[in-house]
């Protein structure tokens, strides 16, 4: 069986972290996210099918052309948006064969693949899905089942219960037929819910699997945040591979990478996650839910807490990070700050795609793309963005979104008086 995963999107509303790359090969606990949909489905397939467009290059050189000893194929997707349109992408070369297909910016686990599977051969069904309940579908679409058959799927409801589509599928291969009919939405896109309301009104059957494990739709930030926190508390191992000096305390579980230097007077609760050679310390303090990436350096008297430093990034001297991400080669300078919680204990508020969207989060900081230097005494409010390859100058208190690749300094008028 072949594996089709969806990492064609741009991931608009995570930027500006995917001002320059797509969202599928942002790190997560130091592993990009698509690395966790292929661990869960390789041992269901012997080939995997990525259907690609925005910055495709990135992805192909992060995965390269196999993944545990399988090949990976890269399709561009057909002109058009929506996911019916890039599973047509691949009908060529699916063949008469059945097929999995799952969103490459989504997180499930192995259960959920191994159930739906089992649903779909015992049912003998034409397609299948997974599904999970929420007690409120007002961003999810709703699967409408009588026993052991969904009956519908519709669009979001609004606050109601019920069990949500998660974006994993198993298909025969005739949905190529149905995807064909399948009308644009009122979104301007070809949904695969659209071909499955066809499939069933065709006398089609659609089986589903009920998912009780956890999962994420990585579609925003502060989910980045919300993975990386469940990965460190449930996948994280105590392994130490680099150096880590006396004076130094480490509290497991922590995974220290190859290379990687641990300074006399850090003290790192975990779980904690640090990539290759990388320094630490001296005299720093990183707290629960950190993942720090590759060739980064945190220096003295620095605290991070619950956030994601990226490869080649640095909070040398004086910083304080919380509920934070820093993306890729990011620098920022002596004491800078980034505040995570607001005066009035409220949660905390971000701009998306030109609207403010509530995180949920009565602590979260700041977002900061890739290239981006910070310099000394910048103050950041909670929940503000600062643009890949933007340069904020010293002394600066960012209280509102900065643009990417733009340039923010504080005029400063001076006296200059004779003693």
């Amino acid at each position: 069986m072949k594996a089709v995963v969806l990492a064609a999107g741009k991931g608009e509303r995570l930027r500006p972290l995917t001002d320059d790359r797509p969202k599928v090969v942002l790190k997560v606990a130091n592993r990009a996210i698509i690395e966790y949909v292929l661990e869960n489905l390789d041992p269901f397939v012997d080939e995997f099918i990525l259907v690609v467009r925005y910055e495709k290059e990135k992805l192909i050189k992060a995965l390269g052309d196999e993944f545990n000893g399988k090949p990976i194929t890269y399709i561009e997707q057909l002109p058009g948006d929506g996911t019916a349109k890039a599973i047509e992408s691949v009908g060529e070369i699916i063949e008469n064969e059945e097929f999995i297909v799952a969103n490459g910016d989504i997180y499930f686990e192995i259960d959920g693949v191994k159930e739906l599977v089992s649903v779909f051969r015992r049912e003998k069904a034409d397609a299948a899905l997974l599904v999970k309940e929420f007690d409120d579908l007002s961003h999810f679409g709703k699967v409408e089942v009588d026993g052991n058959a969904v009956t519908a799927v519709r669009e979001k409801p609004g606050k109601v219960s019920g069990y949500a589509n998660l974006g994993v599928y198993i298909f025969k291969p005739d949905v190529f037929d149905f995807i064909r009919k399948t009308p644009v939405s009122e979104r301007g896109e070809y949904e695969i819910t659209d071909t499955l309301n066809l499939m069933l009104e065709a006398g089609r059957k659609v089986a589903y699997a009920v998912y009780s494990g956890y999962w994420n739709d990585v579609g925003r930030p502060w989910n980045l945040l919300e993975l990386n926190e469940y990965l460190l508390k449930n996948r994280l191992k105590h392994s130490i591979k680099g150096i880590v000096e006396e004076g130094a305390t480490v509290v497991p579980p922590v995974e220290i990478g190859e290379g990687t230097v641990v300074r006399s007077g850090a003290y790192i609760i975990g779980p904690v996650k640090i990539g290759r050679n990388s320094r630490i310390g001296p005299n720093c303090f990183i707290r629960p839910y950190t993942s720090i990436g590759d060739n980064c350096h945190i220096g003295n008297a620095v605290e991070i807490k619950n956030s994601i430093i990226m490869d080649h990034s640095n909070a040398p001297h004086l910083n304080y990070v919380g509920d934070s991400i820093i993306g890729e080669n990011t620098n920022l300078g002596a004491g800078t700050i980034t505040a995570n919680l607001r005066h009035d204990k409220g949660t905390v508020k971000v701009e998306i795609k030109g609207k403010l969207e509530d995180s949920g989060r009565k602590k979260l900081g700041a977002i900061i793309g890739h290239n981006v230097k910070v310099g000394i005494n910048v103050s950041i409010y909670p929940g503000r963005k600062i643009g890949s390859n933007a340069f904020v100058g010293p002394g600066v208190i960012v209280d509102r979104n900065v643009p990417s690749g733009s340039l923010v300094v504080v005029k400063q008028e001076k006296t200059v008086m004779t003693r």
